[in-house]
């Protein structure tokens, strides 16, 4: 059996003498490494019954690089979670770790609060640069706690302060966050059965869902159906619905099921909201940073919001969260939002180090062209496997519907969602070395969202590997 060994503590002085006995008297801590099924146990003793990734991937991680991750079994595995996106240079890349490690050797403090600093403004420099200059140009910040759902419930906050309004629109299949206020704008019911309470004033519209219309037309005369019935209920005197305080949505559902809206119907949302004064958050935690082909998932659309929430990749892969808007919103008092840990300095320098990374090698362009690459291999899986519904996605952000074909199809033709079938393929991929993750409605979606580095070789072994997951998995 393997062996970790761990050297002793020793604590110094700040003249460079030791300052104690060393905590651990022996020279070296030998420990017997263990398997997965040890660590599993031991976390499932501990944590609480909330926890979901183990319950679907049972593995238990001891090292990654890459686009790899290692088990304590010693098997290896591509990695398509990829933090839920935040890993947009994969495990330990290169210019992340040795922008932790100067960060460390210059001293600066761990957190420093809402006080500035080097690092942060080199951040902020980074951050405004990717963006579209005549957004940027009018921008301002405000940093978080480290989750997106904290971003979120800023947001929120923000444009009711901004507007004096209280009613929110947000959208079906939406994401924003687990938190009390960002779960009250989400559109899976699953996690609000038993919660509450939760924001008043929500109001959920229907997206532009190509595959499932919700207006059983499909195509562009089921989206433009959507707009049509938008700018009705915003100009109804009695549509029930106080002027709203902002619209919330995001450019490619994540959770949702990979749902990215139409540019037109994005166009049209801007549109409509501007002309009435209706301030639009994007939602791009998990978009952002080239996750679609764009640096961010709304220049595809070539709009501009009044609010960007942003989060998962902006810190390198540790956590960090900012809202970026406009400075005609700006009317909060100092201390209106606040968060201990939105000072994260070595995610500042970790979140510069990928955004100036990602802009120079045109990790952007990188991820259109693999997952176009994807998205062609997994549509020729789908021509004679009737129960993948449909492939979509933008970038490397891809999802795959999975449906039973044998069940009646809708108006539209459009078989049920399978969450049993689309289980089995996600047990089988991780069988075969490839993690992967579920979402959508009924959790029938498989997500694929590898890191932005993942090479062409890479993608050619995903699309392996699923297909033979999907062969076994049927059959089975």
């Amino acid at each position: 059996m393997e062996q970790e060994v761990i050297q002793p503590e020793m604590s110094y002085a700040f003249d460079g003498e030791p300052l104690l006995q060393p905590f651990i008297d022996e020279e070296t801590v030998v420990i017997e490494a263990q398997g997965n099924d040890y660590y599993l146990d031991r976390q499932s003793g501990f944590e609480s019954s909330a926890r979901s990734y183990p319950r679907r991937l049972p593995i238990a991680i001891r090292r990654a690089e890459g686009v790899f991750v290692d088990d304590m079994d010693g098997r290896r595995y591509i990695d398509c979670l990829a933090g839920a996106g935040a890993l947009a240079l994969g495990h330990h890349h290169p210019v992340v770790v040795e922008a932790i490690r100067r960060t460390l050797a210059d001293g600066v403090p761990f957190q420093t609060l809402d006080l500035t600093t080097p690092v942060k403004d080199r951040f902020v420099e980074a951050l405004f640069s990717s963006l579209p200059k005549a957004f940027a140009d009018q921008a301002r910040i405000q940093f978080c706690g480290p989750s997106g759902a904290d971003a979120i419930e800023a947001a929120v906050k923000l444009v009711k302060t901004a507007t004096g309004r209280r009613s929110i629109l947000a959208f079906h299949g939406a994401y924003h966050g687990m938190t009390h206020g960002a779960l009250g704008l989400t559109g899976e019911i699953g996690p609000k059965l038993h919660v509450s309470g939760l924001m008043p004033d929500v109001h959920f519209l229907p997206f532009p869902y190509l595959y499932r219309c919700p207006f059983s037309l499909g195509g562009e005369v089921g989206w433009r159906s959507s707009l049509a019935y938008i700018e009705r209920l915003l100009d109804d005197s009695n549509s029930g619905i106080t002027p709203p305080a902002a619209m919330i949505l995001e450019a490619v559902q994540g959770e949702g099921g990979v749902i990215p809206a139409p540019d037109e119907w994005l166009r049209e949302i801007r549109r409509m909201t501007r002309k009435r004064g209706i301030p639009l958050i994007i939602d791009e935690v998990q978009t952002g940073i080239g996750r679609t082909g764009r640096m961010y998932a709304f220049e595809h659309s070539g709009i501009q919001p009044d609010v960007l929430v942003l989060s998962k990749a902006i810190g390198g892969g540790l956590p960090l969260s900012a809202v970026v808007y406009h400075k005609e919103l700006d009317r909060w008092q100092p201390g209106a939002h606040a968060g201990t840990f939105r000072g994260n300095q070595l995610a500042m320098a970790a979140g510069t180090a990928t955004l100036q990374y990602v802009k120079e090698h045109r990790l952007d362009l990188h991820a259109h062209e693999m997952g176009e690459r994807l998205m062609a291999i997994l549509r020729n899986i789908q021509k004679d496997k009737p129960q993948i519904g449909d492939v979509r996605g933008r970038g490397l952000m891809i999802g795959i519907e999975i449906v039973n074909p044998v069940d009646p199809p809708d108006a539209l033709g459009v078989y049920p969602p399978n969450r049993k079938l689309a289980c089995r393929i996600q047990t089988e991929c991780l069988k075969r070395g490839l993690i992967v993750e579920l979402g959508g409605r009924q959790g029938s979606v498989v997500r694929v969202l590898p890191p932005l580095i993942v090479t062409t070789d890479e993608i050619d072994q995903i699309g392996t590997i699923f297909a033979e997951a999907v062969r076994v998995s049927i059959v089975t």
